[in-house]
Order: C-alpha cells, then structure tokens, then sequence
C-alpha cells in the first residue's frame, strides 16, 4: 500500500474521530448542567428564569440569524422557514395541551403539574441535542473551520441544555431518578446526532426549515411553559434578572463564536 494511499486513510479517520470527540465534550457539558440542577432544587424558580432567557437567546440570537443567513445565500423565500416555526411551536402546544385535556375542570393552571408534560418537554430538548450533534457533523463536512465552531457553540449552551431538561422534569413532578435517566439521554444525543452524519447530509435548501422547525419548539418551551411557571410563586426582581441574563449570556456566546 502506498504512503499516499495511508495518508488519505489516516486523514479520513481523523475527519471521522474530530467531530466525535467535540460531540462527546457536550455529554460533559450537558451532564454537568443537570447535575447543576439535581442539586439544586430549592432554587429551581431562579433556574426557571434563567433558562427562559436563555432559550429566547438562542431563539434570538442563534437560530434565527442561521436562518436567515441560510435562505439570503440560497435565494430562498422566508415563508417555509417561518411556517416550520410556527409548526414547532404549534405542534408543542397541542401535544401539551392534548395530555392535560381531563373530562373533569381543573382550577389554576399554574397550580398543576403533569409528569407526561415534563417527558413530552424533555424528549423536545432530546431530540434539539440530537440536532445539535447533526449540526457537529454536518459543520465538519462543509469544514474543520466551521464544524469547530459550531462545536464551541454547542459545548457552550448544552450546559444549560442539561438544566433545561432537569428543570421541566422535576417541574412537572417527576421523580429524581428519572429526570437524572433523562439527562442521560439528552447528554448522549449530541455524540448519536454526529455519528449519524457519517451516514447522510442534509441538503442546504432543507436548513431554514429543520432550524425554523426547532425554534418554534424552543420558543413554546420557554415563552409558554417555563417563563410563566418560574414566576408563578417566586415573581421577584432577581428572577427577572436571571432571565436578563440568560439572554446576554446567550447573546455574549454568540458573538464570539
């Protein structure tokens, strides 16, 4: 076998193994936040608040502008994207609403919590992690350039992917030792979503839709379920300013990477 032919392979290899080990960096990322959160459930308002900013940073900040810079390159119309938004944020919203139906009336809403709402929110945040490593992946196959720096992206806001799906688990009365099974799940689907890229590439004329699609769910999940809820018994300046600052720090985060 012939030293160039060695080479190629060794460098195939290391295309394969780079965006693995960035992904697998998110399970540190994503386990430590829930950990953050398993610890400290007393303060969960305050969490609440600053997880809210945070998903409306990314929404903002984040998701969007890809979008937009996405359908500027391709030529593309915003309509589709926007629709693929508001069918995230729809979807959610029957899902959630499909599971609190009851055939008898129930009193504030803010005073229920229902355990299949916390799994619907935290399979969401699974399955945006699980996008997340895609987009690991599929950064690398356009370039290391720009797969490292969507791996810093995602290193730096799946720890409070973690908080998030600890936060809407115990929020909605499930157990400890589910929640903690739960943030398993969303730790390693960064590492599944990279893996599955060695096996397709989404084409670029699909990206504002897959991105509009999961920021309607982000925008739902924090606008209508975990803003009012971390107000609902703690309302207080410092929870207003945990949300402040979820924002900023997403803001912050973005313009550097």
């Amino acid at each position: 076998m012939s030293g160039h032919t060695l080479g190629a392979e060794y460098n195939n290899r290391k295309f394969v193994m780079l965006p693995i080990l960035l992904a697998a960096g998110t399970f540190v990322s994503t386990l430590t936040g829930g950990l953050v959160g398993l610890k400290n459930k007393d303060n969960l308002h305050r969490f609440l608040g600053y997880t809210a900013g945070v998903l409306l940073g990314v929404v903002a900040f984040d998701l969007l502008p890809e979008i937009f810079e996405s359908l500027e390159s391709q030529h593309l119309a915003p309509t589709g994207a926007m629709i693929a938004l508001v069918a995230g944020f729809m979807i959610f919203h029957i899902i959630e609403k499909s599971i609190l139906i009851h055939h008898h009336q129930e009193g504030e809403y803010e005073e229920h919590h229902h355990p299949q709402v916390g799994v619907a929110s935290a399979i969401a945040l699974i399955g945006h992690s699980f996008l997340d490593g895609i987009g690991i992946g599929l950064g690398f196959q356009a370039g290391n350039t720009v797969g490292i720096a969507v791996a810093i992206a995602v290193i730096a806001h799946d720890f409070t992917d973690g908080l998030n799906t600890v936060n809407l688990m115990l929020l909605n009365k499930n157990k400890t030792k589910k929640a903690f099974m739960f943030l398993i799940l969303d730790a390693l689907a960064p590492i599944l979503g990279a893996l599955s890229t060695l096996l397709f590439s989404i084409p670029d004329s699909a990206l504002p839709l897959y991105l509009g699609f999961f920021a309607g769910f982000l925008l739902y999940i924090g606008a209508s379920e975990i803003l009012p809820e971390a107000h609902s018994k703690h309302s207080s300046y410092w929870t207003i300013a945990t949300t402040v600052l979820g924002v900023v720090f997403i803001f912050a985060i973005t313009r550097f990477v």
